[in-house]
């Protein structure tokens, strides 16, 4: 099994990490019925009727949550639009697959078009003659760390100088800075430990300390 379809989330747990409400989530991964009417999922092909969120799921999700920062996500534009690109990409997690982002362009452009895909929601942009990322999508691709053409991780804090992450190998996927996790760093620094004994204990850097400790702050006070 490829880890892009392993399991490493409860729908509450990626709902949590990525700042994004658990229904909402939900609506993207199993779809939902609305005053009669069905809408399919966004993140997956059929609704599979479970709580728990694999890897590829999560990080494409990460993508949708860009845009639901200032949008309420269409749902049958964006359905049509990932379908295309699982089509021309030959991938079955293409928003979780390198090429769109950078060889593929061409091929996202013109999914998005067949698509009918609001410009509000498109992953790339004719600037100058050139095909570039929009600020969301570049945004998310800054976010995640690519092992060849498969995310491999992926940053949750909104911070580019954050080396907190998110790897589906480490810590079961929970925010870590170097195999640390940063809960582990915050719940430390709960008992009394000072910036500079937590270093020590767990071989990190002071700057380490403090991001971890940032990250965990900032989660809870959301």
């Amino acid at each position: 099994m490829s880890v892009l379809e392993r399991e490493v989330f409860s729908e509450a747990e990626a709902a949590r990490l990525l700042r994004v409400a658990q229904s909402t989530l939900h609506y993207w991964l199993e779809g939902d019925e609305r005053r009669g009417k069905s809408y399919k999922p966004i993140l997956r092909t059929e609704p599979r009727g479970d709580r728990s969120v694999t890897w590829a799921e999560f990080v494409e999700a990460g993508l949708l949550r860009e845009y639901r920062r200032t949008h309420r996500v269409p749902m049958v534009e964006l359905r049509a639009f990932i379908d295309l690109l699982r089509e021309r990409f030959d991938v079955p997690y293409p928003l979780a697959d390198r090429r769109p982002y950078v060889a593929g362009r061409k091929l996202v452009l013109e999914a998005q078009t067949a698509a009918g895909l609001d410009p509000d929601y498109c992953l790339v942009a004719v600037v100058g003659g050139q095909l570039l990322l929009t600020p969301p999508s570049a945004a998310f691709w800054e976010r995640v760390t690519w092992d060849g053409d498969l995310a491999a991780g992926w940053r949750p804090d909104p911070n580019p100088q954050s080396p907190v992450r998110i790897l589906p190998d480490v810590r079961f996927g929970r925010p870590s800075i170097k195999g640390i996790s940063t809960e582990t760093i915050w719940e430390q620094d709960e008992v009394g430990l000072d910036v500079g004994e937590i270093a020590e204990t767990y071989h990190l850097d002071i700057a380490d300390i403090r991001w971890a400790l940032a990250y965990e702050n900032s989660q809870r006070a959301a």
